[in-house]
């Protein structure tokens, strides 16, 4: 039997912090939010306020669940320290170009926003995973989806179906209530 290579820890959580722009935040007491981020080697960047992300008001610690793009399963939880950075720093300055660059859908002057109205927070990774390949908790993690004001609506828009539109005189696949050749009167 052959021995498998010890797992480098840092080389997976560099992977797995690059490879989705998408993290989990746990805080304790409240619960676990999901966020887009960017990776810069030992520190994931993340940005919250009005026109981006809503994100709680981090303690100065937090556990960081990665999971696969791939099939969602989580990779790593990592316990983080959280830092908000103050605008204008030189570690604003180089998180707010990282993030700029990093976001798909920006309307406006971001970097201008973002020092006025929102806050980036750093994420740094710290200590040995709480979860890891082959040591996961067996606790089930399920939990209730947050409380929101959203809603759904009481019909679905018919491309929802997979199929285009069925009318009463549709002759597609003898579904209709006339069959075949039979005219309207």
């Amino acid at each position: 039997m052959t021995e498998q290579p010890p797992l480098n820890l840092s080389a997976l959580l560099g992977e797995a912090m690059t490879k989705s722009g998408l993290l989990w935040i746990d805080v304790a007491e409240d619960r676990t939010w999901p966020a887009w981020h960017v990776w810069d080697e030992t520190t994931a960047f993340v940005v919250s306020g009005p026109g981006e992300q809503p994100l709680p008001w981090l303690p100065k610690e937090v556990n960081l669940i990665l999971r696969s793009k791939d099939t969602g399963g989580r990779i790593l939880t990592t316990r983080a320290h959280a830092v908000v950075l103050e605008p204008g720093s030189p570690e604003w300055v180089h998180a707010a170009e990282l993030l700029r660059a990093a976001r798909l859908n920006a309307v406006d002057d971001s970097v201008t926003r973002w020092a006025r109205e929102c806050t980036i927070t750093a994420l740094t990774p710290f200590g040995s995973p709480l979860e890891m390949p082959g040591a996961y908790t067996a606790l089930d993690l399920r939990a209730e989806p947050a409380r929101t004001t959203a809603t759904t609506t009481s019909w679905r828009p018919w491309h929802w179906k997979g199929r285009g539109p069925r009318r009463a005189d549709d002759t597609r696949g003898g579904t209709n209530r006339r069959s075949r050749g039979q005219r309207r009167h």
